[in-house]
């Protein structure tokens, strides 16, 4: 698909070596080897931005391979008239025609980026606030396996965008790449001379470049945010389950206690049920002397064994601070708030 300065389209089918003789490049700077790229070739800007593949050349935009990509749309609505300046929100419409075109597609691949990172970001807060409940006893497998699949996607993207971020700063690390991506300076002296009218080129190349790459930059702050809130918030949940844990455990351990103190005190029963005969069962009186000992006794040892499980499992009194030690604390929490301020 060609693309001309007033925005018209065309749609061909070409040969390799037909475009390599037109274009004067060679078969190896249009193997697109890397998933994001921009080079300058031979006065042509050749751009490969995952499955967008395109040539940029003073007079044209070339698309190669577009079909099938789900790239049409865009190519038809919204990249022909940003090419033609008709949709004002380009500020490089009296600049060179390679300058309008590498900022539509720099432009097209933020929105993309932007676009993935708008429909996971709220599905990975929903399900964060969800399982971050203190209230929650287990957490919901559903909800895991839709939080494991958002963050491979959240991983993808942040992959795509340091990707994109390097290769973008990689041409503002070499003036002369940024030199050679002003193709019109060197293809049509007059149009430049003309285009120009006090304006650096390469400098307005480096901020369009910077511009792109800031944007870039803050979607990458972004999904290291929401990676380090997964990461919290996969603490909390361990905390929070560990916490309805050990309530758990020290329920059995009480009730194992109480068990442990009426197997003791059982014997005695076990004693006397044997089929011995002694002067005991003759007295009515011992059958509830001897079950009142029993429960007394096993009620004793389950005291005495919770306040020692409660001395081992509450945690200790907290060291005295002297008042001078706070002051100093105070003064020194004053002191970083004031810097932090200023």
């Amino acid at each position: 698909m060609k693309f001309d300065k007033d925005g018209n389209v065309t749609s061909f089918e070409r040969k390799k070596m037909e475009l390599y003789q037109e274009l004067s490049l060679q078969a190896r700077d249009l193997r697109f080897q890397h998933l994001t790229s921009i080079t300058a070739r031979n006065n042509n800007i050749i751009i490969r931005i995952e499955a967008l593949k395109a040539v940029v050349t003073p007079n044209c935009l070339l698309v190669l391979d577009f079909r099938g990509l789900g790239l049409e749309r865009w190519l038809v609505q919204e990249l022909a008239p940003q090419l033609s300046g008709d949709h004002g929100a380009l500020a490089t419409h009296s600049l060179p025609f390679e300058f309008r075109a590498l900022e539509a597609i720099l432009q097209h691949r933020v929105n993309t980026l932007q676009a993935r990172l708008n429909e996971v970001q709220p599905v990975i807060l929903d399900i964060l606030e969800s399982l971050v409940d203190p209230k929650l006893l287990s957490a919901d497998r559903s909800k895991l396996h839709i939080l494991l699949q958002n963050s491979k996607n959240l991983s993808e993207l942040e992959t795509d965008i340091k990707v994109f971020k390097d290769s973008l700063l990689k041409i503002l690390d070499e003036d002369e790449m940024i030199e050679e991506l002003c193709v019109t300076k060197w293809t049509d002296p007059c149009a430049f001379e003309e285009s120009s009218l006090g304006i650096d080129h390469a400098e307005e190349m480096e901020l369009l470049l910077e511009n792109y790459f800031m944007q870039a930059e803050e979607l990458g702050n972004t999904t290291r945010e929401l990676k380090g809130l997964i990461d919290d918030s996969e603490s909390i949940i361990f905390i929070n389950l560990d916490s309805h844990r050990n309530v758990m455990m020290r329920l059995n351990l009480q009730l194992t206690m109480g068990t442990f103190s009426l197997s003791l005190f059982g014997l005695m029963g076990v004693a006397f049920g044997m089929n011995l005969e002694s002067t005991f069962e003759e007295d009515p009186k011992v059958f509830w002397l001897v079950t009142g000992f029993m429960f007394l006794g096993s009620g004793l040892i389950w005291r005495r064994l919770l306040s020692f499980l409660g001395r081992h499992l509450e945690p200790t009194v907290p060291l005295q601070i002297p008042n001078v030690w706070k002051r100093n604390q105070m003064n020194s929490k004053g002191a970083e708030l004031k810097s932090g301020i200023r």
